[in-house]
């Protein structure tokens, strides 16, 4: 569960440190006061996309860092260890950190490592599940029905793959379908490949050995100039008239005479020692040098006309010479498929096993989400009678598509009938939006409860209710709040007053802006903040009553 929240300098919170709490939490105060800021920052932390408009006035980042418990067999456990993120501290647990700075550069870390946003989104989806305030109209798209049914159902790595083999299937159908119209096309791309294949597998072309090629060729153009000037230093070294070395002989023998008359002689005579060991050594290596060294004319030839051949064939492909083994792999990749394209027989054979593929994992998926489909839409009926919705009936028609699609073998539409007696009809043609919003949270709650994250967020989703099915709604999430942590930021006192929790948001102005503060109520504080709730600007001692009766409830 989310265990603590640290935000700083994001849009009109300076700085907040929150420890968060098990079950059922709600988020209240007026609105603009920063609630569904707090969630942001959450979503910040658990890799939504973000730039620097979310960086408070006149500040130079934003940073945000949460911290939740892990179990050590979880299936998080598992995934932090797979990718070398090891569990912070002595009971274990995940911190997220993401910084903004002023130019919209973003950096994230998991446990204190580098990480991408890549990795937090999948860290997240071990951790929260977020429902927004616009989530009942995102349940109006097709898409968004056929992801939370196959989400529900444990379904969304399947349906991954289904949309993989169906891809793999129309390329290869799209290849049948061209491969005659394109034969003649075909047969000189095939050609001219098959010519340029062949050009560069007889260049045999190694990295390695190019390198070793370019610095030899180096060494034997300039051989002459490298043995002149190997001579030049023997000779003075001591090999010349004026040599270097038996001079320093010389001046050794005499100042080591001249150290018996003064011992403070015996340093530099000492440097000059170490001076002649080293020259001695460089005339050693010198020679050795000197014996290798060899004009050898032909070989510089042989050199140059294969570094010449590279050279051409690097700047006819518009590749540098390194990149050649990338281009042959290419190439003959190329050469392969077209190779298929002119079989007409096994292509055929392949779209065949291709569309095979295809049909066994989209009807694995099928069943799957014919099961679901309807448990969820038993689970949603039972929940909209406790919505004030008596006799209305949520159902999920899976209808087949001829040659399915790459979400699969049939499509997905979620179907409602509000009132006893009405007939189903399309979710996205419901025209009440009181009818909207509760049948949407029905769905949330229902489809929550089949997800492993262990905090779910719920940011102003019972937006349009109120009365007895506000209060309902708030008991649904207590009870989900004791099995998960829940937290829920609300307008309705109903559902507040069931949590078991409340932290109060305010904002504060202050000479240069204004901004949100956190108050973690007590039993007075929640009577009083659901009095505001109930009562508004005024608040009398007659709905401060009627707060504590609804505490108390």
């Amino acid at each position: 569960m989310l265990r603590r929240l640290y935000i700083r300098d994001f849009v009109i919170v300076d700085r907040l440190e929150l420890d968060f709490g098990a079950g059922f939490g709600t988020l209240t105060g007026e609105t603009g006061a920063g609630k569904s800021i707090l969630i942001d920052a959450l979503s910040l932390a658990l890799g939504e996309r973000a730039d620097a408009s979310v960086i408070r006035t006149a500040c130079e980042r934003a940073e945000v860092s949460a911290e939740f418990s892990v179990t050590p067999a979880s299936p998080l456990a598992g995934w932090l260890a797979a990718n070398d993120f090891d569990a912070e501290g002595e009971n274990g647990g995940i911190l997220l950190r993401r910084v903004i700075d002023s130019g919209g550069r973003s950096r994230a870390w998991l446990n204190g490592a580098p990480a991408t946003l890549g990795q937090l989104r999948e860290a997240a989806e071990f951790l929260a599940d977020i429902h927004g305030q616009h989530a009942h109209h995102s349940l109006l798209r097709a898409e968004s029905q056929r992801a939370l049914l196959d989400a529900h159902a444990g379904l969304t790595p399947l349906a991954r793959e289904v949309a993989e083999k169906y891809r793999a299937w129309q390329k290869l159908r799209e290849a049948s379908v061209h491969a005659a119209r394109d034969a003649a096309a075909t047969l000189r791309e095939r050609e001219t490949l098959e010519w340029q294949v062949k050009e560069l597998q007889a260049l045999a072309f190694e990295p390695a050995q190019w390198l070793e090629d370019n610095q030899e060729q180096r060494r034997l153009a300039h051989a002459a100039s490298l043995i002149e000037g190997t001579e030049a230093a023997l000779a003075a070294l001591d090999e010349g008239d004026l040599a270097v070395m038996p001079q320093l002989e010389q001046m050794l023998s005499r100042l080591g005479g001249l150290s018996d008359y003064d011992v403070e002689i015996k340093e530099p005579l000492e440097l000059l020692s170490n001076a002649q060991i080293q020259l001695q050594e460089a005339g050693h290596a010198l020679r050795h040098y000197q014996r290798k060294l060899d004009l050898e004319p032909q070989r510089l030839l042989d050199l140059e006309s294969r570094i010449a051949a590279v050279m051409a064939l690097a700047r006819k492909h518009h590749v540098t010479p390194e990149e050649l083994p990338q281009q042959l792999e290419q190439q003959t990749a190329r050469l392969a498929e077209l190779s298929l394209l002119a079989d007409a027989a096994a292509l055929a054979e392949h779209e065949a096993k291709a569309h095979k593929d295809y049909q066994t994992v989209a009807a694995k998926l099928s069943k799957g989400r014919r099961k679901t489909a309807a448990e969820l839409g038993k689970a949603v009926s039972e929940a909209m009678q406790q919505l004030a919705m008596a006799g209305g009936q949520f159902e999920i028609a899976l209808e087949p598509l001829a040659e399915g699609a790459a979400y699969g073998l049939e499509s997905v539409e979620f179907l409602v009938s509000a009132n006893a007696g009405q007939p189903l009809r399309a979710l996205a043609k419901v025209a009440s939006g009181g009818e909207l919003s509760r049948i949407g949270l029905a769905i949330q709650v229902i489809a929550s409860q089949a997800t492993q994250a262990p905090t779910l967020i719920f940011d102003e989703v019972d937006v349009g209710i109120g009365g007895r099915v506000a209060e309902i709604v708030g008991r649904m999430l207590h009870q989900l709040g004791q099995s998960r942590q829940v937290l829920c930021v609300t307008h309705l006192p109903q559902v507040a007053a069931c949590a078991d929790w409340q932290w109060s948001i305010s904002k504060e102005a202050h000479a240069d802006a204004a901004l949100s503060r956190v108050t973690p109520l007590d039993r007075a504080g929640r009577v009083e903040e659901l009095a505001r709730m109930l009562g508004g600007v005024k608040i009398t001692e007659t709905t401060r009553k009627h707060a504590a009766e609804l505490l108390g409830a």
